[in-house]
């Protein structure tokens, strides 16, 4: 058998893609409330460009979502059936603080979670936490700055603290922040940092990364201090470069390409800054903000674990000729000729995974944990019910590769939680349309529809994979 006998299978969400209720019970706004779906999104999305404030002309999907907050128990029902031995969600922070730096919580708030985890409990199943998932209170993106202000560190202490000290039984799995490198491709997404008026944005962008490093490094201290039975797991949206041509220079950029991208991981599994990324930063004139005793932390705080999201390879190259370029998601990449792509142009490569899992685990040799591995698609209900082949065959082969990674390289591989197990607001565009689930959930682009959740033929599917610990994948 190629996975462990205690192989976390299960999915993800975020709270602000399915949570909804967005002014409920206390909460406070969040920066992603800001985020309009439609052609305004990504300046938004990217650099808070243009108003901090919601209007009457613009649709916000995150106020409503697909409405978890009232359908959790539901929800979780049904992960239940499909045999879940882990779900993946996120805190909302200023459901916990709703302008953020408030010294006492939100008592609601804290008791929406508290139910969920029971919930969860109930059934067997082991939450893995995020604490941080592309949400900064609005309260600290307009009196800071977001994380660009070293201030920040300080408040994602006390709310650590609080949900360590609530949840300590309840929760043994946690991520500091999802996708810690996306704060230098869309820092108002991933800290609500707004560049706007800002003269070196990459200086700001690195800023803010420091300031995350370090608050994550800290979490990880307050975790062990509290609860030592806990787990506390970086998180990086991964992917390998691959070289265009066999050039050298080809090569070399892709390197670079991903050391850019595991400058954040040789931090948090290290417990330093690597020589690379001192020479580049000191090359571009940024200096990095350390302070008291960040390196100290930084050190003697590393992470328990590796988690990562993977959706697909990239591709690079240095010949100036070749700009088939594809703009379908965050990460720039050329377009690869040997890969078939989804619906919205991101390319499908299942070997990739077992490349980035090698690579990552030859690099640190720590346990490894996918939490996020999904596709995008239109999904057609009809009749109540959905014809998914086509994520069927994508989640297959995936699984394959991570199979192989395992059974046959070494890896050590906790868990797997595909992306949006329940249909949920695409990150990059706003819309429901794009849809990951495999519970079908009625509601479309515009905010309309019913909230009626419905199974996916590859709701039973995965069931099956569950329950054979990925052995029978037809």
């Amino acid at each position: 058998m190629a996975f462990r006998n205690d192989f976390l299978w299960g999915g993800a969400t975020a709270a602000n893609q399915c949570e909804g209720a967005y002014t409920e019970d206390g909460r406070g706004l969040s920066n992603v409330d800001l985020i309009p779906h439609g052609k305004d999104r990504f300046p938004v999305f990217v650099a808070g460009e243009g108003s901090l404030e919601t209007d009457q002309d613009h649709y916000y999907p995150s106020h409503q979502a697909v409405d978890f907050y009232h359908h959790f128990k539901e929800d979780i029902a049904l992960f239940h059936q499909m045999g879940f031995k882990t779900f993946r969600l996120s805190i909302s922070w200023s459901r916990i603080f709703p302008l953020g730096d408030e010294e006492l919580p939100n008592e609601e708030g804290l008791l929406f979670y508290e139910e969920i985890f029971k919930e969860c409990q109930k059934y067997g199943i082991e939450p893995l936490v995020t604490i941080t998932h592309f949400d900064c209170p609005m309260g600290l993106v307009k009196r800071y700055g977001g994380w660009e202000n070293r201030k920040l560190i300080c408040f994602y202490k006390n709310l650590v603290r609080t949900l360590f000290t609530r949840y300590k039984g309840l929760v043994k799995y946690w991520l500091t922040f999802n996708e810690i490198n996306m704060i230098l491709h869309a820092p108002f997404l991933a800290g609500g940092v707004v560049l706007q008026g800002t003269d070196n944005t990459e200086a700001v962008r690195y800023t803010a990364a420091h300031h995350q490093l370090v608050a994550s490094a800290w979490a990880t201290k307050i975790a062990h201090e509290i609860d030592p039975e806990m787990k506390v797991g970086c998180m990086l949206a991964a992917g390998n470069a691959y070289a265009n041509t066999c050039n050298p220079k080809d090569v070399w950029l892709a390197l670079e390409k991903d050391r850019s991208e595991y400058f954040f991981t040789d931090i948090q599994v290290r417990g330093y800054y690597p020589s690379y990324a001192r020479k580049e930063l000191n090359r571009k004139g940024i200096t990095v903000p350390f302070k008291e005793d960040d390196e100290e932390v930084l050190r003697e705080n590393t992470a328990d674990f590796i988690s990562l999201s993977y959706y697909s390879s990239r591709l690079v190259s240095t010949d100036p000729e070749v700009n088939n370029a594809t703009d379908a998601n965050v990460f720039a990449t050329l377009k690869n000729p040997y890969l078939d792509v989804s619906e919205w142009g991101w390319q499908i490569d299942p070997l990739g995974l077992r490349i980035t899992l090698n690579a990552l685990y030859d690099r640190y040799q720590k346990p490894l944990f996918i939490v996020e591995n999904g596709l995008g698609a239109k999904d057609e209900l009809v009749d109540g019910k959905v014809e998914d082949d086509y994520r069927i065959s994508y989640l297959r082969e995936h699984i394959k590769a991570m199979r192989d990674a395992v059974e046959l390289d070494g890896v050590d591989l906790l868990g797997y939680t595909t992306w949006g197990c329940i249909d949920l607001v695409s990150a990059t565009t706003g819309e429901m349309s794009k849809r990951y689930g495999f519970i079908y959930v009625d509601r479309d682009d515009e905010g309309n529809g019913s909230y009626k959740r419905y199974k996916k033929k590859s709701f039973d599917w995965y069931k099956i994979v569950i329950e054979t610990n990925g052995e029978i994948l037809d």
